[in-house]
């Protein structure tokens, strides 16, 4: 063996004695598969990985998404001796307050570039990392191309989203996605050959990649894999490496305690193992687990050297390259910092009494034009949830040509928006999705991170209620809209609501929510109606301006001077909601019509602003076309709620509101009944 890998040998033990020690610590964790990938992690980390360790955040590093992030131990010990994180911190894993929880969040500046845990996401949002890198390649050339490197087991394999991902990826033929597969037989509960017996290799050389099978412990092999992919210029590449879970554990009595499905997710003495004794076998002192070796630390202090003087040598590059290229050195900018352009939203031309979805389409033509760095995608409904609005205008992404600006994710909810988290991750995008609105089901995991992980994304989410119609049940939610307003109530770890939700109410509503929706630096959702909708009366100046107090969440949209009740309602329903303070008024009774798009900005306005809309006092009612709870934060528990408990029909959706008792006349009558009139 050489003195390098030598060297290298011995760091990987290093990364594995600490691994086991910082769970043995906790009393908590995964030690077995952070050991069998020490060896991969060293030689990425030691001779591959490129980025400025005096700047984390260099926009054109490379990227490593860690998948299974019941790994962090294996992370979090290669990033320490890189120098990014303290003994202390390893010695903290899994407590409170400590910068190693027991699944990695996103913290770019420690190289952390993903939040994981949920099995397959994180290979799925390296993809989306991988498809910006080529976007950003494609506006402002190749010197700023970057590797995107992912790292799954045989969990995500088994997840049903790297279907997705394999395929996406083969398709489009992105030789800068590296991904090596972890692959030791092992999972927390079972053997994998128990649950699993496909060839993995044939099936990615079906979809198009390069695969490449190695020793996960020799170093040369590791090495020689990383160079192949390295040099492809038509595929990605996937390194299976076959290893040994819990590679070097020992027991009490010197007995090997490899591959054992017992080291997965415990401490190793919970697994019957010895703490000691592995760390003996390892080349440690059990005395102090949490030693830097002395290979350690020469490796890691020429690695950083070496990225040093690659940091200085990009920096020049791109010097000389701005001092060339100044227009679009500044449009660089603009995008890395999220700078939109000037858009006057009072101008967009929107034709009257027009379904959302259709309005949204207008103002996403508007962007193709204006918002140079917008990256919109839909699974396989352009034409139907609209995003073709923005398609019409720039083209798809192709194999070896990126210039456009949309992503086909094919039939792929969960793939395209984990897609879209790692777009957002990798910077210097504004990634949009579109599909219906019932089959956010299938992408609420991708949503959930979003959302912790404050990411930039847009929702694009139509055909929003049972006037799909006769699509039928299936296709028509009904509950969809109470889980996803469940985000705006739960709040991210820098307390915020976590997400935006916004059901605009007509074509001008619309237009102001989008507007919201670029400059939000949160996860927001676009719910939207299939069906037209009736433009609501303008009580001032123009409806535009009247929309843009979207702002705050809340706001009248009909007013009377003593109204008798407060009427309120997002989106389709407060047109009915108006239908029926009309019929109200005709028999004396005045009314207060309030739409709310969004409670959440709703309730962070100033409470002298909630209660001038929503007076205290006056009784309320609210119409919703989705479960009653929607709207019970606002009506409150004395107030009445039309709305549907029940699963829709197939019929048309003019047929359906009328059996449902969706009009005017059903408003009025229910308000009046309420009122004890």
């Amino acid at each position: 063996m050489s003195t390098t890998n030598s060297k290298l040998t011995r760091v990987a033990d290093n990364i594995r004695i600490l691994s086991a020690a910082m769970v043995e610590k906790a009393k908590s964790g995964h030690p077995g598969g952070a050991m069998g990938g020490a060896d991969f992690i060293t030689v990425l980390f030691a001779e591959f990985l490129r980025y400025d360790p005096d700047n984390m955040a260099y926009p054109y590093r490379d990227r490593f998404f860690l998948d299974p992030g019941h790994m962090s131990p294996m992370l979090y010990s290669a990033l320490s001796l890189a120098g990014h994180y303290s003994t202390e911190d390893l010695q903290s894993l899994r407590q409170w307050g400590s910068v190693t929880p027991g699944h990695p969040e996103v913290d770019v500046m420690r190289g952390v570039e993903n939040t994981s845990g949920p099995l397959g996401q994180g290979h799925a949002m390296a993809l989306g990392a991988a498809i910006a890198e080529r976007f950003m390649v494609a506006r402002f050339g190749e010197w700023m191309a970057h590797k995107t490197y992912a790292y799954i087991s045989d969990g995500a394999v088994e997840e049903e989203i790297s279907q997705g991902v394999g395929r996406i990826a083969g398709h489009l033929g992105l030789s800068n996605f590296v991904m090596y597969y972890d692959s030791n037989n092992i999972q927390l509960s079972t053997k994998v050959d128990e649950v699993m017996t496909e060839n993995v290799a044939m099936k990615y050389e079906a979809w198009g990649w390069n695969v490449l099978s190695v020793d996960g412990h020799n170093i040369n092999e590791l090495r020689e894999a990383l160079v192949a992919a390295e040099s492809e210029t038509g595929r990605p590449t996937l390194i299976i490496g076959h290893t040994v879970m819990g590679k070097g554990a020992k027991g009490p009595a010197g007995e090997c305690f490899e591959d054992k499905v017992s080291t997965h997710g415990q401490p190793l003495t919970a697994a019957g193992a010895d703490i000691a004794a592995t760390i003996r076998n390892l080349g440690g002192d059990p005395e102090k687990p949490f030693a830097v070796f002395e290979e350690s630390r020469e490796v890691f202090a020429e690695r950083r050297e070496s990225l040093r003087e690659w940091a200085a040598k990009q920096a020049a590059v791109e010097k000389s390259w701005r001092s060339e290229h100044k227009d679009l050195a500044r449009k660089l900018d603009d995008f890395l910092s999220g700078k939109l352009p000037e858009i006057d939203y009072k101008s967009i031309e929107m034709k009257p009494n027009v379904a959302t979805r259709a309005a949204s389409a207008t103002v996403l033509g508007v962007y193709a034009e204006k918002i140079d760095n917008m990256i919109v995608a839909s699974a396989d409904l352009s034409n139907s949830d609209k995003t073709d609005g923005f398609l019409k205008k720039t083209k798809a992404f192709t194999k070896g040509d990126f210039s456009g600006k949309f992503f086909q994710a094919g039939v792929s909810e969960l793939t395209m928006a984990c897609v879209m988290n790692g777009m957002a991750l990798h910077g210097g995008v504004i990634p949009v999705g579109g599909t219906f609105f019932v089959f956010s089901d299938y992408m609420k995991p991708a949503v959930r991170l979003s959302a912790l992980m404050r990411l930039h994304v847009v929702y694009v989410w139509t055909h929003d209620s049972f006037r799909v119609g006769e699509d039928g049940p299936t296709h028509q939610p009904v509950e969809h809209e109470a889980q996803i307003r469940l985000m705006e109530h739960l709040r991210n770890h820098h307390d915020e609501r976590s997400m935006l939700v916004l059901r605009p109410a007509d074509g001008d509503e619309t237009v102001m929510a989008w507007k919201l929706a670029v400059e939000e630096h949160r996860p927001v959702a676009l719910v939207l109606s299939r069906q037209d909708i009736k433009t609501l009366p303008t009580l001032g100046a123009s409806r535009r301006e009247e929309a843009a107090q979207v702002a705050k969440g809340g706001y009248v949209v009909v007013d009377a001077a003593k109204p008798a009740a407060v009427l309120i309602a997002t989106g389709s329903e407060v047109a009915t909601l108006v239908e029926g303070a009309e019929l109200l008024a005709a028999e004396g009774i005045p009314v207060r019509v309030v739409g709310v798009p969004s409670e959440g900005l709703f309730r962070d306005q100033p409470r002298s602003y909630q209660e001038s809309i929503l007076p205290v006092g006056i009784p309320r009612y609210g119409m919703t076309s989705g479960l009653p709870v929607n709207l019970q934060g606002l009506v409150g528990e004395n107030g009445v709620i039309h709305g549907l408990d029940h699963f829709g029909w197939s019929a048309p959706y003019k047929v359906l509101d009328e059996k449902f008792g969706y009009n005017g006349a059903t408003v009025a009558a229910e308000v009046k009944k309420m009122l004890g009139k």
